[in-house]
C-alpha cells in the first residue's frame, strides 16, 4: 500500500489511487470504443454514447462522494454534513447509470424528433439495447483499476488476519500501522477482472446479450459476501446490513429484473448494427462504386 502522495504536478500532490482512477476511466472508454467499432456502430452511435457516458461518469463521481458524506453524516450527525472527496462505488454506478439514462432518453424521445440541426438529429445505427451488454464490461474494467487503487490507498481493507494471505496495511484509520489484513481491495480486483473476460467471450463469441443483468447478479452476490470480510466500518442500515450489503440485495433483484426487461421489452429496440452492410462500404464514393462494378 502507498498511501503516501507519489510526486507533484502543479502544486499537488498525485497519489497511485488517483493515477489508477484515471487509467482505469481511460481503459473503460478505448475498450467501449473498441467494442463499438468492432459491432459496427457507425459514428455517430459511437459518438453521442461515449458523450453522454462522459458526462455520466463525472456526475457518477461526484455521486460518489455525496453518497459517503451521507453515510458519514448517518455514522455522526453531530459532525454536521459536508462533502467528502472519499468515495463509494455504489453512489457512483447510481448516480452513473440513472444520468446516463436520463440524458439518453431525453435526447432520443425528446430533443432528436424535434431537432432542426443535424448535429442533434438522431441518425444512430444502434440503439442503447445495443449498447447494454458492452457497457457493463467497461464499467467493471474501470472498476477493477479503482480497486487496485483502493490497495495503494489504504481504503476499502478487509478484518486483521495472520493468515498466509495477510498483507501489512500502512494506513488505518489515518494511521500508518504495520497490520495485517485481508486485502479485499485485491480480491475484489482480481473478481472483477475474472467477471470481465467473461463478459467479453460471452458476448462476443456467443452473442449473449444479457450482460448488464449478469453483472448486476454477480457483483451484488460478490459485494455481499465480500462485505463480511471488510474492516472499514461504512455505517449500518437497519441494525443488520451495511449500506453496500443493502445496495448489493438491490442489484441481484434488479438484476433478475434486466433478463426478463430484455426478453419481453428491451430485446424488440435492437437494431443489431453488427448485421448491417459495414460501416466501412457505407463511406466509399459513387465512383469506387462504379469503378467496382465496371470490374465485375
Amino acid at each position: 500500500m502507498h498511501p503516501q502522495p507519489l510526486f507533484d504536478l502543479f502544486g499537488q500532490h498525485v497519489y497511485a489511487y488517483g493515477i489508477c482512477m484515471a487509467v482505469g476511466i481511460i481503459a473503460c472508454f478505448a475498450f467501449l470504443m473498441l467494442a463499438f467499432y468492432l459491432r459496427n456502430f457507425n459514428e455517430e452511435a459511437s459518438d453521442k454514447i461515449l458523450v453522454i457516458g462522459v458526462l455520466a461518469t463525472a456526475f457518477g463521481i461526484f455521486m460518489a462522494m455525496v453518497f459517503q458524506s451521507v453515510y458519514n453524516y448517518i455514522e455522526n450527525p453531530s459532525a454536521g454534513f459536508r462533502l467528502d472527496v472519499s468515495m463509494t462505488f455504489y453512489g457512483g454506478l447510481i448516480g452513473g447509470v440513472s444520468s446516463f439514462l436520463i440524458v439518453w432518453n431525453l435526447y432520443v424521445f425528446v430533443i432528436a424528433p424535434r431537432a432542426k440541426s443535424k448535429l442533434l438529429s438522431n441518425n444512430m445505427n444502434a440503439s442503447l439495447s445495443d449498447a447494454l451488454p458492452i457497457i457493463p464490461i467497461g464499467i467493471t474494467i474501470a472498476h477493477a483499476f479503482g480497486r487496485l487503487g483502493c490497495f495503494f490507498g489504504g481504503c476499502c481493507y478487509g478484518a486483521q488476519t495472520d493468515e498466509w494471505f495477510g498483507i501489512a496495511c500502512q494506513s488505518i484509520g489515518g494511521m500508518n500501522t504495520g497490520v495485517k489484513v485481508i486485502p479485499t481491495q485485491l480480491f475484489e480486483c482480481i473478481f472483477l477482472v475474472v467477471l470481465t473476460a467473461v463478459m467479453i467471450v460471452l458476448y462476443f463469441k456467443f452473442a449473449f446479450n444479457c450482460n448488464f443483468g449478469l453483472y448486476a447478479i454477480s457483483y451484488g452476490i460478490w459485494r455481499f459476501f465480500i462485505e463480511f470480510a471488510r474492516d472499514d466500518h461504512r455505517g449500518e442500515l437497519f441494525g443488520l446490513l451495511t449500506p453496500s450489503q443493502f445496495w448489493a440485495l438491490v442489484m441481484v433483484v434488479l438484476g433478475i429484473g434486466y433478463f426478463f426487461l430484455y426478453k419481453y421489452w428491451l430485446k424488440k429496440f435492437m437494431k443489431h448494427p453488427e448485421l448491417q452492410p459495414s460501416v466501412k462500404q457505407k463511406k466509399n464514393s459513387p465512383a469506387q462504386e462504379a469503378s467496382s462494378a465496371e470490374e465485375q
